[in-house]
Order: structure tokens, then sequence, then C-alpha cells
């Protein structure tokens, strides 16, 4: 697995750095070898920008993802809604594609309860939409990964996401376990709790996607509606724990990248993830 942080944290910019640029090299410093770039408010990244970005992690042994605009909403009933939102996607991929980034992690959209099915039927149309004009643009390459959400009432649960996947070529998932955990409550205690987790991607998607998974983490506070705010390994009391989930992603053979999105901590809080992993894997043998 790789680890690193989704965006830069303030001690970044505290120690004197200027730009996402100099991500890459600050990250190889501590021992990371991930990157999530966020453009949670909007694709402002230029080409040139991009290729610098993406240049600056292969020297650095940087695996780079986007995270694209928060809000995207393909299940919206508003179709001017639906089209900005395949536009946020497409910019995305465009700056993916510019930086030699493999994967683009959408929320795909949001709706009511009462409209759950119609707006999942919504977003298959659209990122078929997506898919197709990907094809066409040379950007079929790139994984469109959506996420699973942190609040029930969203299109956004687990059988959702896999759903999404399993349904539309070129999608595979992004797993947010803190909001799994969010979502339902507060299910992902044991490593056997995480192990259902990865059963059931197995039994929609197939062994293969174990690989290459996409991962995003990091404690969340939650009410009865599901997920408040993200919290950081600093602050107790906050789950999930990362112990039995690495247990149970080196029990299933998995392979793939680890982000943290950990409140304004994400890149210290990669560093406690990878160093928990590391000594699960040794202890394992």
């Amino acid at each position: 697995m790789r680890f690193g942080p989704g965006g830069n944290q303030p001690s970044f910019y505290n120690q004197g750095r200027k730009s996402s640029m100099e991500m890459p090299a600050w990250l190889r410093s501590m021992g990371l070898d991930a990157y999530e770039y966020e453009c949670v408010r909007g694709v402002k990244i230029s080409q040139s920008m991009a290729e610098t970005l993406g240049a600056a992690a292969r020297n650095n042994d940087i695996s780079l993802s986007i995270h694209a605009p928060y809000y995207i909403n393909l299940a919206s009933e508003d179709e001017a809604t639906r089209t900005r939102s395949r536009e946020h996607i497409f910019k995305s991929l465009r700056a993916a594609h510019w930086m030699g980034a493999r994967a683009v992690a959408i929320h795909a959209g949001t709706s009511t309860v009462r409209d759950r099915a119609a707006a999942l039927d919504r977003i298959v149309r659209e990122l078929d939409l997506i898919m197709e004009e990907a094809a066409r643009d040379g950007l079929d390459g790139l994984l469109v990964r959506p996420e699973t959400l942190g609040k029930p009432s969203q299109p956004g649960m687990l059988e959702d996401i896999l759903q999404l996947c399993r349904r539309i070529k070129g999608l595979q998932p992004t797993i947010d376990f803190g909001h799994l955990h969010a979502a339902t409550q507060g299910s992902l205690l044991t490593k056997e709790d995480f192990q259902r987790v990865l059963d059931r991607i197995v039994a929609v998607l197939g062994p293969g996607v174990l690989r290459d998974m996409h991962i995003h983490f990091s404690p969340i506070e939650y009410t009865g509606a599901g997920e408040k705010r993200h919290r950081t390994t600093a602050e107790p009391g906050f789950g999930p724990a990362f112990q039995p989930l690495a247990e149970a992603l080196l029990e299933a053979g998995a392979g793939g990248t680890v982000v943290c999105e950990s409140f304004d901590n994400q890149a210290d809080d990669a560093v406690v993830f990878r160093e928990i992993y590391r000594r699960t894997a040794k202890a394992a043998g």
C-alpha cells in the first residue's frame, strides 16, 4: 500500500513552502509516496503547472490522484446542474491526464431519501455519458472513482457505489472507511467488520479490484444523521481505528493507495497509518 495526504496541511506552508509543486519532495522526506491533489473548490490548475507537478511526483516516486469538486451533483433533477457537473468531472480528468494521475475521486451526487432510486438512475446515465466522452477524448485510461459518502440519506452508501462500478465500465470505487463508519453509526470496530466490507467489494466487483484499491481514511465525528466533521489521530475518541483495517488489508492481500483526510493534519496522520501498516505487516511475518 502507498500512503499520503489529501491536500496540503497548514504545517506545509508554516515551514515556508509556497506551492503544491513542492509537495512531492516534502512528502518523500516524510517517507510518504502518494498525494491526492484537491480540486474540491474547482479545477484551477493550468496545464503547465499540472505537468510540473507530475514531473516532481515522478522524480520523487509519488503516486498522484485528484479529488474532483465537491459541488458535483449528477443526481440533480436540474439538467443545467448535471451539465455543469459533467464539465467539472471532465476538467478533473484533463488535469489528471496532464499530471499523470491515474484516479479521479468524485462525490457523485446528493438527493433526498424519497428520491434515492431515481437519483441513482440519473447518476448512472450521466456517468455513462462521461465515460463515452472520455473515451472519445482519449481519457478512458483514467479511473473515475465514485466515493462512499458519510450520510445514509445520500446515494453514496457502499451498495450504491458498488452498483455504479458494476454497471459502468471504467469505474472503480473510492472506499472512504471513515465515511462508512459515520454513515453506519460506528459499525467499523474490528478486523472482521472491515473484512465484511472487503468481502462485499469482491462479491460485486471481483477479486481483482483489491489489487488496486483507492482508500480514504481519517477519524470521523458523526451524529445520528451521519458524518459531521473529519478529526485527527491526536484527538481521542473518534473512529474508526486504522489497526483493524491494516490487518484486514494484509490478510486479503490488498494493494493500492491510502489517502489520509484528517483535518489539517493529513500528512502527519498518513505517516501514523503507514507505520501501523508496516508494523502489522512485520508482525504477520
